[in-house]
């Protein structure tokens, strides 16, 4: 506790999953929280979540790719809390196709966002943080796609890789400030498992996709060292040692929180030396929420999952 006490925040990104778990880890260690999303009943919620637990938090809606609106949250932050310190930003459109068939429009949403987002949030970030005299930490949110390449993930991956340089470029342009620019990169998190992929694991006539960039659940938890996918417990605790004063001597890393993913040999596949049925491993989930464990995953679906 009080880790990042006196400290003010901004989160871009207030789902109950990975943002509104960052902005609860930082305000449970003392810092004051702003959370914003595009979408204004997120925003809130997160707020409402935090303060109901005595800590410190208001919930703004913002487009974090529009200057206004990002120019907007910051000030609002600086006027209510006096100074920024930690800024996390995570915002971006994600798009998948081959590239065969990727469509200009889509393509430029997608690429734009990302390195658009980061821009500015660390530019005003940056511009507050000097304005009060703080050295402070910015932090962005990767994937594994900025390390690699994905079929069907053209896109994603050069946008997520255009964000992981740009915050290299930040962290040098920022050390003479003493501003710190760092990145988290998760792997496919937990919490897909009752969001996007919820489908793939529960419905009894799902049917696995024709496209060749395909992977399920089972062959992604097979290359995974420790044996689970990523909580967003995880990524908010590395968030909350890199906007700390206990990461003072780091800038321009990436932290891989993946379960071991980007650094074992590639060839190897654990699951075959350490077996685990992804089935088993759902109905053994429970939810999380801003980071605590809710019901069984099986339970908040209301069915069994047995497609054997």
């Amino acid at each position: 506790m009080d880790r990042l006490k006196n400290k003010v925040a901004i989160v871009f990104g207030a789902g109950p999953n990975i943002g509104g778990t960052i902005a609860h880890f930082l305000a449970r260690e003392g810092a004051r929280v702003c959370v914003t999303d595009v979408r204004e009943e997120a925003a809130v919620a997160a707020a409402d979540f935090i303060r109901e637990r005595g800590w410190e938090a208001f919930g703004m809606a913002g487009d974090a790719r529009r200057d206004e609106d990002v120019g907007r949250i910051v000030a609002a932050t600086v006027e209510r809390y006096g100074r920024l310190d930690i800024v996390v930003n995570m915002a971006g459109r994600v798009h998948w196709d081959d590239v065969l068939h990727m469509q200009r429009d889509d393509w430029d949403d997608s690429v734009a966002s990302f390195a658009t987002a980061g821009l500015l949030a660390t530019q005003h970030g940056a511009r507050a943080m000097l304005a009060c005299g703080a050295q402070g930490s910015i932090i962005h949110v990767m994937s594994t796609a900025a390390h690699f390449g994905e079929a069907d993930g053209a896109s994603y991956c050069a946008a997520k890789a255009g964000l992981l340089n740009f915050a290299r470029s930040a962290a040098m342009d920022l050390a003479h400030h003493g501003i710190r620019v760092n990145t988290i990169t998760p792997c496919s998190m937990e919490h897909q498992l009752w969001t996007t992929m919820r489908d793939e694991m529960f419905d009894p006539d799902w049917v696995q996709p024709a496209r060749r960039g395909f992977y399920s659940r089972q062959e992604y938890l097979d290359q995974l060292p420790l044996r689970r996918f990523p909580r967003a417990a995880d990524l908010a605790w590395a968030a909350v040692f890199l906007a700390s004063d206990e990461s003072s001597c780091m800038t321009g890393s990436d932290m891989a929180v993946d379960a071991g993913l980007r650094h074992k040999y590639p060839t190897w596949t654990p699951g075959r030396h350490d077996p685990r049925d992804i089935k088993d491993y759902a109905r053994a989930t429970r939810v999380t929420r801003y980071g605590e464990e809710q019901e069984l995953l099986t339970e908040l679906l209301g069915e069994p999952i047995d497609r054997s």
